[in-house]
């Protein structure tokens, strides 16, 4: 399958390291085109496949690996994973209890839902600017950074 839309995210300077906040912000405009298509369309399609993966992703690192789990604390739960012959964890390795995976299953939930209630909350408020930036990108297919700030003005 073709992609028919992306968002990239250009990093405004090198950065080795992110804050709590700036992943939450990455994560809401991950969200973002899935969130439109509910507004929009009242329906959703396989569109935000990638994003939705690349969420997913996310959030569990935030969660075992990154300690910025308030449910969680700041242990971390999971190696980066690597390949199966390079001696890391494979598939089902894991070192905690069912009752912890559990517990990570369920701050994933709480973030991803936390986030759309965001992204819907500022789509809605700003679905005038959402229409506006859907008909630029029927007519030029591309918006880049000073043509989306322009039109946010």
């Amino acid at each position: 399958m073709a992609a028919l839309g992306y968002t990239q995210q250009q990093p405004t300077e090198d950065r080795y390291l992110m804050t709590r906040t700036e992943l939450l912000d990455r994560l809401d405009v991950l969200l973002g085109g899935r969130v439109a298509e509910e507004i929009i369309f009242g329906d959703v399609s396989t569109g935000a496949h990638d994003d939705l993966q690349r969420a997913s992703d996310l959030v569990r690192h935030m969660v075992t690996q990154y300690g910025m789990s308030d449910e969680l604390g700041l242990g971390t739960f999971e190696r980066p994973r690597s390949g199966l012959f390079l001696g890391g964890p494979g598939p089902g390795d894991r070192e905690y209890s069912e009752d912890t995976a559990r517990m990570i299953d369920a701050e994933m939930r709480r973030l991803l839902e936390a986030a759309h209630l965001r992204v819907q909350t500022t789509l809605k408020e700003k679905r005038n600017l959402l229409e506006v930036l859907a008909k630029v990108l029927i007519e030029k297919e591309v918006v880049d950074r000073d043509a989306l700030t322009a039109l946010l003005a």
